[in-house]
């Protein structure tokens, strides 16, 4: 027929949304241009109906043959359900209310080869709605079509991102870059991924975090540095954790976990305050942002929930305790290691409102500083807690690189031992920190549970546009 149907460009005047919005300056006025995908179709002779959808929004095309020309008729008549067209006309109003664009020109921009799986309902029952979750993980694109609400979830993750810029940058910090590929991962307890760099002619890694850059950035005398980064840890898939993850990281002189704990408190509050409530509903909670965010001592919490006062326990006694408790450990899980599975069987579900855990093992925090207040072997360290899930991490900063060079070399050990999720030993981290670090804080957000809480989705790949699946 002579109609081209991948077209080029199409210059439009006016959105979905802003044509609803308008309707009254608009109506009956003035010529718009509109483009969008057919979602439905209604042929009635020598008129027709549409609803055309752009990035959310659906509208209402009248097409009369008389109108638009035999040519063009004879083309809508072609049309299917996916098609994308432009379009232009008058803004009006059906009998039954609908705002609705009486065209007076058409054009094909791209035509849909394959039948898009349309939702309908009849009874209360829907049909081909594109609900198998997994095959909407694979064909994200598609299910972007046929469920177009989903866009809000990703709106609204672009949007926290911002807004985690915005808080930083208004309190003086630089956004900087640190490698993505590295030498030498560390920063964090994880498997990497690795990786072979040709032109240097030896084996990288990704990262699996941003830390021991930034310090380095605060050794060199950058005083507030932050990062929003892709990280990559080579383990396990599971409602919370997705080996590529999103994460912010930020570092501030002259400040300790004390002052950290306002300032992240004040961020949940201020992302809250720009979503425009106080409480939100998430994994079956509500979570009140309102109020102060509660603050309690990691093993003042395992002796409230496990009955028994385990600090000072030996290792030995401990893993006994545990046993008893159920929880399968070996001679290979070490001390601090044990006090993770019982904090994570026994404590974790139970914080449902913010709630920050202080006053880490030092086994398992080889970056944080040691506590002041006289106990051995506890750091300076909190975790955020809300609804059972960990949303935040941060040290006093370990500066002592007599201290750091022990913790790491004893890491290394562990890794020797067959402990995989051991930090490696940096030499040139520990050597930046002889030149002098000052004191430091630092905290870790991860953006995507930060994105699954502020929009109340349980499972992680639902705040990842493209997550990885198995085959």
């Amino acid at each position: 027929m002579g109609f081209e149907p991948f077209a080029y460009e199409f210059a439009k005047t006016h959105s979905n949304p802003e044509i609803i919005r308008d309707y009254e300056t608009l109506k009956e006025s003035i010529t718009v241009r509109i483009a969008g995908r057919i979602m439905a179709i209604r042929r009635m002779g020598r008129a027709s109906f549409c609803h055309i959808q752009d990035e959310k929004t659906k509208l209402q095309l009248y097409f009369q043959e008389d109108k638009i020309g035999t040519a063009n008729y004879a083309l809508f008549k072609l049309l299917d359900i996916g098609d994308i067209i432009g379009a232009s006309g008058i803004v009006t109003k059906t009998r039954t209310g609908e705002i609705t664009i009486f065209a007076e020109a058409l054009q094909l921009l791209a035509k849909s080869i394959r039948p898009i799986p349309i939702v309908k309902e009849k009874d209360g029952e829907v049909f081909d709605a594109f609900s198998n979750k997994e095959q909407r993980y694979r064909q994200r694109y598609l299910d972007l079509i046929v469920n177009p609400e989903i866009k809000d979830t990703f709106i609204m993750r672009s949007k926290i991102i911002q807004w985690c810029r915005d808080f930083l940058n208004e309190r003086g910090f630089l956004e900087v870059e640190t490698p993505t590929l590295q030498p030498i991962y560390g920063g964090a307890s994880a498997r990497p991924f690795k990786t072979f760099y040709n032109a240097l002619d030896r084996e990288f890694y990704l990262r699996i975090a941003d830390e021991l850059y930034l310090k380095r950035l605060i050794i060199g005398g950058f005083e507030k540095v932050y990062e929003i980064a892709k990280n990559f840890r080579n383990e396990g898939i599971d409602r919370n954790h997705n080996p590529e993850f999103t994460a912010l990281e930020y570092y501030q002189q002259y400040v300790d976990y004390n002052f950290l704990m306002d300032e992240v408190e004040t961020f949940f509050k201020f992302i809250a305050g720009k979503i425009g409530r106080s409480s939100f509903d998430f994994a079956g909670s509500i979570i009140d942002f309102s109020k102060p965010f509660q603050r309690k001592r990691m093993f003042d919490l395992l002796q409230e929930h496990v009955g028994t006062d385990i600090y000072g326990m030996s290792a030995t006694n401990l893993r006994e305790f545990c046993i008893g408790k159920g929880l399968a450990v070996d001679k290979s899980v070490g001390y601090g290691k044990m006090i993770e599975l019982l904090f994570d069987h026994f404590v974790e579900d139970k914080l449902i409102q913010p709630t920050f855990v202080t006053d880490y093992p030092k086994a398992v925090s080889p970056l944080a500083k040691m506590s002041r207040d006289g106990r051995q072997d506890i750091v300076e360290r909190f975790e955020l807690y809300v609804a059972g899930q960990e949303f935040a991490n941060a040290f006093s900063e370990l500066n002592d690189p007599f201290d750091q060079r022990e913790r790491l070399e004893s890491q290394n050990r562990l890794r020797e031992a067959g402990d995989d999720e051991a930090q490696t030993m940096d030499e040139d981290f520990v050597t930046a920190m002889e030149y002098g670090m000052p004191p430091t804080g630092g905290v870790g957000i991860g953006i995507d549970r930060l994105v699954m809480l502020f929009t109340n989705q349980r499972y992680i790949k639902d705040v990842i546009l493209f997550p990885q699946l198995r085959s």
